[in-house]
């Protein structure tokens, strides 16, 4: 291609200069000096170098440093490492350069992302071990974990140019691993939009289907806020309050997750758009105002109390302080509205950034102390559970982050924050490991309980202890904290460990005895081949004895199964489509060179011809077919996007396939007969079975279906829709 070169650079100052368009106001000569400095070595670094849209690659890092100032909040240093996060890995600069030029804090910081973003690229088997090195990051510099959420956010803003493949592979590690991270630091915008791009990718028609609904229905929304505004804001205005108003959509991938735990449409979700009341206030008023605020909102309209939530009082852990209540609003339908001040709104919007920009002299509490014994505890949680699985141990953290909290206090009555469902001995370990490992008992408000007691809102907890108490195995089943489990397993494996290293020992030598190289992936290798859940059962095999140098040999005789996986599968017929005969074998082709092979489809979703799919090579049961909204595929993707394979139908005319579909509507003489002259009839399609059942004048009916593709079935279900009294019908 021929690129003008002139052109080009006009547009990388320009779009430089929008990044310090704002900087210059808030940061002295020295930094916007250090800022210059970072963007000139990064455009000698990428100069020869271009993305898959052509375009040259120094506007990646120009656009990552501008959602690290402008929509995270972050300062120079951020600024400068964003500018600079992959300058090691792609140039010839070195950490030793970037030390000599920027010290000692911004080469690490850089050479932190670069450790990331190299093992984004390696072939390993479980790819969300770049969540334990995202992780370990933590409690090191919060601005590594911050910029490499930038870096994937621009990178799925501009995912178009990649192979759908591709695409689906980076969606579902996003919602894997980076939305949960953004979500418990506070980024909330961030990680509503990680969110909704992942949906975009791993489910383009459902998104394109709320987002032109949501579209369609902006003018009406408009026009409530504006209701809304009006009435409030005269109220307000008598008050004398400094104010603004604002109305948005909800997420598209929060409305669709409303649709799927709700079993409802599009139409019957109401609450898919909130309003937000942004006051002005200083330190001392800022409560005041906010329940001021409140008074005058329940005032106007109805609220519902069950609904009402004050993260005022008790924030959230990672920072979070609004006043949410649900209100009857001007047209009579439910409405959240946000209460919440400048401050208050800076934190929700750029999260833990902001959160420490007003760490000092503004309101200080316990809010820091929660966020950094999270962090603290998140680290330790990693470096005692190294035998753990990478998958284990992402259960394990991501058990904590999405979680709701529940409010306790100690018997000096400070708050501590827990997940919902934990118990007292959560509590024990959450105020220190010792009493966790010692704990017999605990008082809640006076009252003798056990160590499984459920801990529920406002509790005050005193606990029992004995220096004759030790962790028992049962206690596992007792805790959901990461940092509880954590402990006792470390109290229990403290043996183990022993064990594990002299196993691994062991295995290191029969490797080395079998001319095999110890890596990373050659563990998880043997580990799936003995079909262990661990490495750590891999090592205690090893040396218990229960594995040796035979049973290794069978695994080195079996090593390339997966690499000959498809020549094993490579069918001996005709490629020409028309001349085989008619057999489920024609259905499907797989890969880049459409190939025909052998597979069955997967048990955990339904799949009929015209669906979108994909193929999943399994250990030990060949090629699984599975639908692309399959509710395992974010998941297969995210950790073995390596074994996974692109499929499509090549006749979806030659193969029927039962599905399931459920109708609803208000019952009435004939509708069986006017349902069954739609599938029988005019669809020509056959019924297999059929139940409908009637209660109080609404009937629930499900019938299976032998349909031939996607197309006939849809048709289907837009002829049943038109059917009268028929209110909902769905595929199950």
């Amino acid at each position: 291609m021929v690129y003008d070169l002139e052109k080009e650079n006009k547009e990388i100052q320009q779009r430089y200069r929008d990044l310090i368009a704002n900087t210059y106001r808030t940061l002295d000569e020295e930094q916007n000096k250090t800022i210059r400095k970072a963007f000139d070595i990064a455009l000698d670094a990428h100069k020869d170098q271009r993305r898959k849209t052509g375009e040259p690659y120094i506007y990646h890092p120009i656009e990552v440093a501008k959602i690290v100032a402008n929509e995270i909040g972050l300062g120079t240093t951020s600024i400068a490492c964003a500018l600079l996060h992959d300058v090691i890995e792609d140039s010839d600069y070195t950490y030793e350069d970037l030390k000599k030029i920027f010290g000692k804090k911004i080469a690490d910081i850089v050479n932190g992302l670069t450790k990331i973003s190299v093992m984004n690229h390696q072939n390993i088997s479980v790819q969300s071990e770049n969540y334990r090195k995202l992780l370990l990051t933590l409690s090191e510099d919060f601005r590594v974990i911050l910029i490499k959420i930038a870096d994937r956010l621009h990178n799925m803003r501009t995912l178009e140019s990649m192979a759908p493949d591709k695409q689906k592979k980076i969606a579902s590690e996003t919602i894997y691993i980076y939305a949960p991270l953004a979500h418990r630091l506070g980024l909330y915008n961030i990680k509503s939009e990680l969110e909704d791009l992942s949906l975009k990718y791993n489910n383009p028609d459902v998104y394109y289907d709320i987002a032109n609904k949501l579209a369609v229905a902006k003018d009406q929304r408009e026009k409530y806020v504006e209701e809304f505004k009006k009435e409030v804001s005269e109220q307000l205005k008598e008050e004398k309050l400094n104010f603004t108003i604002k109305g948005r959509a909800k997420a598209i991938s929060s409305i669709y997750r409303k649709m799927l735990k709700q079993n409802v449409p599009f139409e019957e979700v109401f609450d898919n758009y909130a309003i937000r009341i942004i006051y002005k206030s200083d330190a001392r008023n800022e409560k005041f105002i906010a329940w001021k605020i409140y008074s005058i909102v329940t005032d106007l309209y109805h609220s519902n109390p069950q609904r009402m939530r004050d993260w005022i009082t008790n924030p959230r852990s990672t920072g979070y302080e609004s006043l949410h209540l649900t209100v009857l609003g001007p047209d009579k339908k439910w409405i959240e509205v946000q209460i919440r001040s400048e401050r208050m709104d800076e934190i929700a919007e750029k999260g833990v950034a902001a959160h420490y920009k007003y760490k000092e002299g503004f309101k200080q509490n316990s809010d820091d102390r929660n966020f950094e014994q999270w962090v603290t505890q998140i680290r330790e949680v990693i470096e005692q559970q190294q035998n753990l699985s990478t998958t284990e141990l992402l259960d394990n953290i991501k058990l904590n982050l999405y979680s709701k909290e529940v409010f306790v206090f100690t018997p000096k009555g400070e708050i501590k924050i827990l997940p919902v469902g934990s118990t007292a001995l959560d509590f024990a370990f959450s105020v220190h490991s010792d009493l966790g490992m010692k704990c017999l008992g605990a008082k809640v408000n006076g009252k003798l309980v056990p160590i499984s007691y459920v801990l529920q809102n406002g509790d005050q907890i005193d606990i029992l202890s004995s220096q004759n108490q030790k962790p028992k195995q049962d206690w596992l089943d007792i805790v959901i904290t990461s940092k509880a489990k954590s402990r006792i397993k470390a109290a229990l494996n403290s043996e183990k460990n022993n064990q594990v290293a002299e196993g691994k020992e062991i295995f290191q030598r029969k490797l080395r005895h079998a001319k095999i190289n110890f890596t990373e992936e050659e563990v998880n290798n043997v580990q799936r081949y003995f079909n262990l859940k661990t490495s750590q059962d891999l090592f205690l095999k090893f040396y218990d004895g229960t594995y040796d140098t035979t049973d290794l040999k069978k695994y080195v005789d079996s090593k390339s199964a997966i690499k000959s996986f498809l020549q094993k599968f490579r069918k001996s017929t005709p490629t020409a489509f028309e001349e085989t005969p008619t057999t489920d074998l024609d259905l499907i082709v797989f890969g880049k060179d459409e190939e025909k092979l052998n597979y069955s489809f997967a048990k955990c979703c339904t799949v009929i011809p015209g669906d979108k799919i994909f193929g999943f090579i399994t250990i030990s049961d060949g090629i699984k077919v599975h639908n692309d909204n399959c509710p395992n595929a974010i998941n297969l993707r995210a950790n073995y996007d390596y074994r996974v394979m692109p499929a499509k139908w090549v006749n979806e005319q030659r193969y029927s396939s039962r599905v399931k579909i459920e109708i609803e509507g208000i019952d009435r003489k004939g509708l069986v007969n006017d349902i069954t002259e739609v599938i029988s009839n005019a669809m020509n399609i056959d019924m297999r079975s059929i139940s409908i059942e009637s209660h109080n004048g609404i009937f629930l009916g499900t019938i299976t279906l032998e349909v031939k593709n996607k197309n006939q079935l849809e048709e289907t279900l837009k002829q049943l829709k038109g059917v009268f009294s028929v209110t909902t019908v769905k595929r199950t």
